[in-house]
């Protein structure tokens, strides 16, 4: 299937919304803010804060989201290491993508090479179970009975072994002693004129491990290596939303331990440290939407932003991580806040400095032109929340067009713009799905005009479908207040009921 690029081409040129093609950016999935996406590109390449200020459903979300979209990879992975000294006092280590990456490759090279039987001595080979000693041959080191020959490949050596458990007096020797193949030898060799330790160990019957001087003084190092807690992972999420977020969700705590960080019945306290989003929300974005509602919390905001760390500590005085303090948690982030514009008031100034100083306030349109190119736009907004929704069919050009007509006229009302389509996309989108439910319902294939029509109608907010029964706000109240006095009053009493309930 060919699919029509909407950034080129026009209604015309499609029959369905299945022909549109949906864009992998997300932000060109972003509808009638094309102006704005330069600053957000920029703001991405070069790290900057925004403050994205409108109404609720016109994008500021998926904005924000497309920021992350445009990073690079996570380079940092952020542990907290126990202290032996004070460990009320974790350590912060922080390791990079190219250190991890040694890391592994040297954790492999200490799991050992695998090599062919006949690669390693003779005699290592035979104490394996790998070489018959009757005939030579290899095979499989859990079949005692050679395949070539019939002869028993561990008689002779199990023999020789019982004989020297003799001499030395071992005469208390289990079968399981001196039974054979082994599962690892420990022997010498001479490499580079030097005498090295090395193991050979049997894998699964065909192979063997072998481990030599390198890997296992690796082994050794990571046997020795001291006790961490990986908080911050390097493949991680580049997107944090803390919309609401409370104290602990924002910055950061260390769980309670009943038994107080006892050495041996509790949990240590750096295994107890949770991050904060200002802290999983490092080398990518921290998103705040509707900023105003965690007021008391701005000033914290602002503190990370400024120093790029912030201390994880016990939030709750009554806990026993309440004696816990990390230092310097790293925490360089994008800050993306969004609120409406009402409450600009209620932003602390000193963090709006900061996003003014370093980064951009951008107030967001409501409305764009009524033109071919975004009317085609419009289309693709359709197609997208008809993928993203899942559940419901694809629209027809037709039912496309009539919300169209719903998008100009919405703009006309609210935002008292002539010749112009609404970007409150998400309340458009809420017709979409009740239009597609609608023809779920019915087993259409797709989305047809009739259900678009009734969704356009029935798809109302709260206080549309109070004004439309009550006609006023001060009606629906006294009638409210009035039905609670006297219950025996029914719906069918109030006047004005305007809903069609012709499809229910």
């Amino acid at each position: 299937m060919v699919y029509v690029n909407m950034d080129k081409e026009f209604l015309k040129d499609i029959e369905t919304t299945q022909d549109i093609l949906i864009p992998k950016d997300p932000l060109e999935r972003v509808i009638g803010h094309d102006d704005i996406i330069e600053f957000v590109k920029i703001a991405a390449k070069q790290r900057r804060n925004l403050l994205l200020v409108g109404p609720p459903g016109i994008g500021k979300s998926l904005i924000a989201q497309a920021i992350s979209f445009h990073l690079g990879k996570c380079n940092e992975e952020i542990n907290v290491v126990h202290n032996p000294e004070r460990p009320e006092r974790p350590f912060v280590e922080i390791k990079t993508r190219k250190e991890i990456e040694n890391e592994i490759r040297d954790l492999q090279m200490a799991e050992g090479e695998i090599v062919d039987p006949t690669d390693v001595p003779v005699a290592v080979a035979e104490r394996l179970g790998f070489r018959c000693v009757h005939c030579g041959s290899y095979n499989n080191a859990y079949h005692s009975i050679c395949s070539k020959c019939g002869g028993d490949k561990y008689s002779h050596i199990n023999a020789r072994r019982k004989h020297l458990g003799d001499l030395l007096g071992m005469f208390e020797m289990n079968e399981d002693q001196v039974d054979f193949p082994q599962e690892r030898v420990t022997t010498t060799r001479v490499l580079n004129d030097r005498e090295e330790v090395v193991i050979y160990e049997r894998v699964d019957g065909e192979n063997i491990k072998v481990l030599d001087q390198h890997a296992l003084e690796k082994r050794r190092e990571i046997v020795e290596e001291k006790p961490k807690n990986v908080i911050i992972p390097l493949e991680r999420k580049m997107f944090i939303q803390a919309t609401g977020a409370s104290e602990t969700e924002l910055l950061g705590d260390v769980r309670h331990d009943p038994y107080g960080g006892h050495p041996e019945l509790g949990t240590h306290p750096y295994e107890r440290v949770i991050p904060g989003a200002v802290h999983e929300a490092h080398e990518g974005v921290l998103f705040i939407d509707e900023i105003v509602h965690i007021a008391n919390l701005q000033r914290y905001i602002l503190s990370a932003m400024q120093d790029k760390y912030f201390p994880i500590v016990g939030r709750n005085p009554q806990s026993a991580g309440s004696s816990v303090k990390i230092e310097d948690v790293p925490c360089d982030f994008i800050f993306v806040g969004a609120c409406n514009i009402r409450d600009i008031k209620y932003i602390l100034p000193p963090l709006r400095s900061r996003i003014q100083g370093e980064g951009y306030e951008i107030l967001m349109k409501t409305t764009m032109p009524d033109t071919e190119e975004n009317q085609a736009k419009i289309a693709q907004f359709v197609a997208q929340e008809i993928k993203l929704d899942g559940k419901i069919p694809h629209a027809t050009i037709s039912a496309v067009k009539i919300l169209l007509d719903e998008a100009r006229r919405r703009a006309k009302v609210v935002d008292e713009q002539r010749n112009a389509l609404t970007l409150r996309l998400r309340d458009l989108g809420g017709v979409i799905r009740m239009a597609g439910d609608i023809a779920v319902m019915e087993d259409n294939a797709l989305i047809e005009d009739k259900q678009m029509l009734f969704a356009i109608k029935n798809a109302k907010s709260v206080e549309d479908q109070i004004l439309s029964r009550y006609n006023s706000f001060e009606k629906a109240m006294q009638r409210d207040f009035a039905s609670s006095q006297n219950p025996s009053k029914g719906e069918n009493e109030y006047p004005n009921e305007n809903v069609d309930r012709s499809y229910m």
